[in-house]
């Protein structure tokens, strides 16, 4: 399921790592007429101070004016996913100056000189788009696990096949009962069967013996 289209960004707080200037001025008067709180990190040096591990994707939006140069320790986000919403700040539409903010995750961009009525349009396409790809990147995981799991469970039947003398079908059973009676996935069980921390309890095969029911 997609996730759900954000259009309320109260309660927000934006880091706006820019230059003072008057082309981006009215920025931050936009963001907190929209709800937003805004924060500007010093810069000096082409560096900012700045603990990326305190950043929260559920809360904070960053806002990075291309022209500083400035790296913020994530890059290489072009094709994964930074730690929170990024909005790229556009005064010389260089490619080289483009790129960089796409390698830092930027989803959206403000042109300078920035105009209040392209703020909003920015925040609605950075974070939803960061929020959709978020999501894209989960169904991902969560389908390489599954193969992972998948292999894991073919793994065990045919090491179950092995030692038992038994077919697919009955060594798949057979795991699947040993599973439920320790109250584990089965995914679970296999992969303890296989590191030799759980021992299926085979059943041994039933000979059936067939009676001639008319004998000459």
């Amino acid at each position: 399921m997609a996730p759900r289209l954000v259009q309320n960004f109260r309660g927000t707080r934006a880091l706006v790592i820019a230059a003072n200037g008057g082309a981006i001025d009215v920025l931050d008067t936009t963001l907190v007429k929209l709800g937003l709180s805004v924060e500007r990190p010093p810069v000096a040096d082409g560096m900012v101070e700045l603990n990326i591990q305190e950043l929260r994707a559920e809360a904070d939006i960053l806002f990075i004016d291309g022209d500083l140069g400035i790296s913020l320790g994530f890059n290489g986000f072009a094709d994964r996913l930074p730690p929170v919403p990024v909005i790229g700040i556009v005064g010389v539409e260089a490619p080289g100056r483009l790129k960089a903010l796409m390698n830092q995750g930027a989803t959206a961009f403000l042109r300078k000189p920035v105009h209040s009525g392209a703020v909003y349009t920015a925040l609605f396409l950075g974070i939803n788009q960061f929020l959709q790809r978020r999501d894209l990147e989960m169904q991902i995981e969560e389908h390489q696990q599954r193969r992972r799991r998948r292999r894991v469970v073919v793994k065990a039947i045919v090491l179950l096949m092995q030692r038992a003398g038994i077919d697919d079908e009955a060594a798949y059973a057979q795991l699947r009962r040993d599973s439920m009676r320790l109250r584990c996935s089965l995914e679970h069980y296999c992969e303890e069967y296989l590191n030799g921390r759980s021992t299926a309890t085979v059943e041994p095969p039933r000979l059936v013996r067939r009676v001639a029911s008319d004998r000459g």
